[in-house]
Order: structure tokens, then sequence, then C-alpha cells
């Protein structure tokens, strides 16, 4: 059976697994070695030269994400911003544009707005969801006339949840001659692939729900045109921004359980989410997989489920959200997101703290949920003691 007729847990196991030959080893080694033995100058083995170039456990842990991801080609970082930073460098040049969601991750914006920005990379922030304002944002360029180039989007988004029609983003991207990057960190592959709904390149955090235990730092890019395939991976392999062997390792044995984990998270986040609308000290829960949020029929349309992820506003403002935060015992207040474990965050002055006072600031009266695979019951019991901390008067 060929790999792209395979389930999506199958290509998981098994996609850049194959056995180690001598010892039958089922699971691959871990290469360490920075360098390898020529037969005579020139006389490479399987390719393999330097380390930076190519290393037999990155190479497996890339033919596993372009399996789970539809792509022909795949490329491991050193973190999901290392990955970033070589795909707009490999696809702009000065005086050319971005247009990103007005609610993209705070470090994509500062590496687009603070880093880029400097070497005459234009941008313009517009709401994903608004397709006139993204088409006009196309059109317009650069305020130096620079032509649009990418146009970026996290759907769901980082931290407002906010779904964007990928098939229809893709259109507008394309008929403008761009190129569309979607950022599917939240989702994973195994509950939305953006390839097969018309974008160009995929990146993620592997970080997060890919690499899923809190264990590693790593980013991918993955792709499935071998034009752009090239210009990626000429960039990576010019600067160096490759993940080491254990780090693709820890990824690789993460991604193995992606599908299993993504369901408990999925199903953990949905009766999470459902628990809070119904609490009194809530504002809004910011949840795709709720019939009341904007974006769930379409959702529903190019998402298996709606992921571990929520955002909650309160009606006592930044108080009440610091105070709930801040008397956790089972969520964990840390930065980052998709463990195994659960995680709360602040992002107003977390990850997100780079973005305040901009338009693309986030509510001081929001926390962000990542909702792990521990037993649901004891989540919300976790939740209900942090909200008696809030007080009548909230």
């Amino acid at each position: 059976m060929s790999n792209e007729n395979q389930g999506f847990n199958t290509r998981a196991v098994h996609a850049g697994q194959a056995f180690e030959p001598r010892t039958g080893a089922v699971v691959p080694p871990v290469h360490f070695s920075s360098t390898y033995a020529q037969d005579g100058i020139g006389g490479l083995r399987d390719g393999y030269e330097y380390g930076r170039g190519t290393n037999p456990t990155r190479d497996a842990l890339q033919e596993q994400l372009a399996a789970l991801e539809g792509g022909s080609h795949a490329y491991s970082f050193s973190s999901g911003l290392a990955a970033e930073d070589s795909l707009i460098r490999a696809l702009t040049r000065p005086g050319d544009h971005i247009v990103l969601g007005n609610d993209a991750y705070g470090g994509t914006y500062r590496l687009i707005s603070r880093v880029l920005g400097e070497w005459g990379i234009g941008n313009t922030p517009v709401d994903m969801a608004d397709l006139d304002a993204v088409a006009s944002a196309i059109a317009a360029g650069g305020s130096n006339g620079g032509k649009t180039r990418l146009v970026w989007v996290e759907t769901p988004s980082n931290p407002m949840m906010k779904i964007t029609d990928i098939a229809a983003l893709s259109k507008l991207a394309h008929d403008a001659g761009a190129l569309l990057v979607v950022d599917n960190t939240f989702a994973s592959p195994y509950l939305q692939t953006p390839l097969a709904l018309g974008a160009d390149i995929v990146v993620h955090s592997t970080t997060k729900y890919i690499g899923g235990h809190s264990d590693v730092v790593g980013g991918a890019i993955v792709v499935k045109d071998a034009g752009l395939a090239e210009k990626i991976g000429f960039v990576q392999f010019a600067v160096g921004a490759v993940s080491g062997p254990m780090d693709a390792f820890l990824t690789t044995r993460g991604l193995k359980t992606l599908g299993v984990r993504m369901d408990r998270h999925s199903d953990n986040a949905q009766a999470v989410a459902e628990w809070l609308l119904e609490r009194p000290e809530v504002e809004a829960v910011l949840y795709p997989g709720l019939p009341s949020h904007p974006g769930h029929e379409l959702a529903k349309k190019q998402m298996k489920k709606f992921g571990g992820m929520i955002s909650v506003q309160f009606k006592g403002g930044e108080a009440a959200a610091r105070t709930v935060a801040e008397n956790t015992s089972v969520f964990t207040l840390a930065e980052s997101l998709g463990g195994i474990e659960s995680l709360m965050n602040y992002p107003s002055e977390m990850t997100h703290a780079s973005v305040k006072g901009t338009e693309l600031a986030v509510p001081v009266n929001l926390i962000r949920l990542s909702c792990g695979i521990e037993d649901v019951e004891d989540l919300i019991a976790d939740l209900e003691h942090a909200f008696t901390f809030i007080g009548s008067g909230s």
C-alpha cells in the first residue's frame, strides 16, 4: 500500500521510520555525527556530507512531516521562528510586502515588522476573516510601492481563535500573484491540511502539538512545489537553521502519537469551553467548537475537530484574568502550548508582550488555555477553584 493511501495514524507511525538494516532495530538510531566519511573525494554515501546539510535523523522527521501534511518536501528547523525567518528570506526581497493577520502571534509580527522591516520588507496587518479587506491590502502593496509576495495566516489564530477560509484566501493570493502561507501550529496536520485547501506553504512551531511533550524546541516548513522547496532548502543550509539530531528524534517520537493526542486535546477543550460558557464571571469564550463562535461552520468544514486551545475573556477585566491565571494547580502558568500537560497563559504580558500597544495588542482581560490530556473533570475542578478567588466584585 502506498504511503498516501494509508490513514493518518499509520503514516505518523511508519513514514520515514524504516528499521535499522544491520541489527533490525525497530526504532531507527539517532545519528549524532557532524560529518560523514567519503569513499574517495566526492564519494558520498547516500548524499551525506556534513550535518548542517543533511542528517539521517532529521531526514526521517522531514519525510514524516511531508507525509502528514500532504507535501512533497519538508524542512525541520531549530525553532518555529527560524523556519519563518528562512522562509521569508527565501521568498522575498527588500521592497516586497507581506499581508498578515491582525492577530498574528507576537513573535511572528516582531520578526516581520521589527527584524525584517529593517531590511525593507513591508507588512500590512488585516482581519483575515474580511476577504475584501485582505484583497485591498494585497492590491495596495507596501507603502513604498512594493508588491505583495506573501499572504500569511494563522487559523485558528493565536490567541483570538479566529477561523479563516483557507480556500478563499488561496484564490485571493493566487489571483494577485502572491503565495499563501498557513501557520498550522494550532490545528496540527491531524485536524487540518492547508496544502489540500490551496495553501502553498505550511509552517509549524513543532515545539507545540507536533512535539507534544514540552521537551523540545523546533519548527518546520512543508511545501508541495519543487521550486519553492529548492529556495527554502538553500536558505536553510546557507544560514544553518537546522534542528539537531536529538531534537529531531524527540519531535519524531512525539509526532507518532499526534492523532491520538489531538483527539484527547480536542475532546477536553470542548468540554472545558462548554463549562466556561455557563460561568457568570466569563464575558466571552473563544473556541471554534462552540456553535456561538463566528467561525464554527467554517471550522467544521476545514477541520476534523476543533483543537485544544481556548481563549477566555472575563467580565472583571484584567484583575479577574490575572487572578485566575495565578491560582490554578493542574493548569500550569507558562509560555507555549500543545503539550500533554495543561498550560495557562496571560498573553498580554507573556506570549504577545511584543505587540502590546500596537493594533495587534491582546485584550488584558483574556487568558489562553492549552488543554492537555488529563482527566477533564480535574481540569474543570481546577478552574472552578481558581474562579473562587475572583471575588463577588467581578
